[in-house]
């Protein structure tokens, strides 16, 4: 279990790398009205495929650390303490919102034909869950949650 929180906390790097370049490329797809390509698609698979391998482990961490348990047996206590339910509660539903943007954004934009909406999709799916991917992470400058860049093993 010691590995999975310093391996959930290198692969935000991923999740961010490959949620960047997916929306750079649909900003760029709209702007510059190009078509929609093969490196398009391997972007917002990867960003998919990342999330996907983020989330298990995220949910591993969040059933196995407590949070749940805590969550059931302590509501009050929970909702009142902003760390606790930041973990418990925000963190985790943000994200869970965030892994099912991007699943919906993938298939809504296989399932157009015309390359300027897959770009418009992919910038509205892959955006906004990118930007509750970056609100919902805590970052070190965060007062109440704050967690390293880089957790050691």
């Amino acid at each position: 279990m010691s590995y999975f929180l310093p391996i959930h906390n290198i692969l935000r790097w991923a999740v961010l790398l490959f949620g960047l370049l997916t929306v750079l490329k649909a900003l760029t797809g709209v702007l510059g009205k190009r078509n929609y390509t093969a490196g398009d698609n391997k972007a917002n698979l990867f960003f998919m495929i990342s999330c996907d391998i983020q989330l298990l482990i995220g949910l591993i961490l969040y059933f196995n650390n407590s949070w749940f348990d805590n969550l059931k047996n302590n509501t009050s206590v929970v909702m009142k303490t902003g760390m606790l339910r930041f973990f418990a509660m925000e963190h985790s539903l943000m994200m869970i919102i965030a892994w099912l943007l991007v699943h919906v954004g993938r298939s809504m934009v296989k399932r157009t034909d015309i390359d300027a909406k897959k770009h418009q999709r992919s910038l509205i799916y892959f955006g906004i869950a990118l930007l509750i991917i970056l609100a919902m992470i805590p970052w070190p400058f965060r007062q109440e949650v704050a967690r390293p860049w880089f957790r050691g093993f």
